[in-house]
């Protein structure tokens, strides 16, 4: 799945560019994203008219928010990308659904695989339509916690550390890629229990978590060949290049010089350096 920094790029860009705008006209090319709906039609027709008044993030969800008191909800899943392209602009084969503005051109979203998903909600059933959002965890982006709130939370649990990290119940939008990185640079190991942590080593952990994803999104996210991820621009992000250990398996670590170590961890490689404790 794409994480938090990948999500909120899409979110801020399309934030500062089609707030304001208005729909003139939605089409759905077949139902591979659309599974909460019986007909094509059932979805595009609650598009059309509708003006974009904000564009906000709950957890990995983006949510476009309608004058009428509706929204438009996507989850991008794991292939899922949104495009501002021209009307004119040669449509990707991998095309799913197009939003076409008044002025300024079209959004599209782009999803070869079918792992994402549009739907439109109103506001005062988006908690019905998607009940795990009312028990998210930290959002340490969209709302600032200091480590004292955030090591209440943590001492209070008995889990292994990314397990911990990759918990939406704990903080939001952390997944194999961004705990790996955040452990790296707190310099704690991926096993490590939560409860054993000191007051030097909470404060280290957090403030690992609120820079590594602040310094992803100034990166404007992570594309890998496992997981391509494209910003409504066109272009890919930028944070590959300054991963620390995650996917550098047998390369040397910039801490200590010796190779990057990996091991299999709740079914997937977890990487880390022999300095983490």
């Amino acid at each position: 799945m794409f994480e938090l920094p990948e999500v909120e790029t899409v979110r801020r860009d399309l934030e500062r560019d089609i707030v304001g705008k208005k729909i003139k006209s939605a089409e759905a090319v077949s139902m591979k994203v659309l599974r909460r709906y019986r007909t094509r039609n059932a979805f595009v027709s609650r598009l059309a008219g509708n003006k974009v008044t904000a564009v906000q993030r709950l957890g990995l969800h983006i949510t476009i928010a309608f004058s009428n008191e509706s929204k438009l909800v996507i989850d991008l899943g794991s292939s899922g990308s949104l495009r501002r392209t021209a009307n004119k602009e040669t449509v990707d084969p991998s095309t799913e659904v197009v939003i076409t503005f008044t002025q300024h051109g079209q959004l599209r979203l782009l999803d070869a695989e079918g792992t994402s998903e549009m739907f439109v909600v109103d506001d005062d059933s988006m908690f019905d339509e998607l009940p795990e959002l009312t028990d998210l965890g930290l959002d340490p982006v969209s709302e600032p916690v200091t480590w004292t709130v955030f090591g209440r939370s943590l001492l209070q649990r008995r889990v292994r550390l990314k397990t911990l990290l990759a918990d939406p119940s704990f903080v939001v939008g952390i997944g194999d890629i961004y705990a790996d990185e955040i452990l790296f640079h707190a310099g704690l190991r991926h096993n490590r229990m939560s409860d054993s942590l000191t007051s030097q080593e909470i404060r280290r952990l957090h403030r690992a978590l609120v820079g590594t994803l602040h310094d992803a999104i100034k990166h404007r996210g992570t594309s890998i060949p496992e997981r391509e991820f494209i910003d409504p621009a066109g272009n890919p992000g930028e944070y590959g290049s300054h991963l620390m250990v995650w996917g550098r398996h047998g390369e040397l670590s910039a801490r200590s010089r010796l190779p990057i170590q990996r091991v299999k961890f709740r079914g997937t490689w977890t990487y880390f350096c022999q300095t983490q404790v």
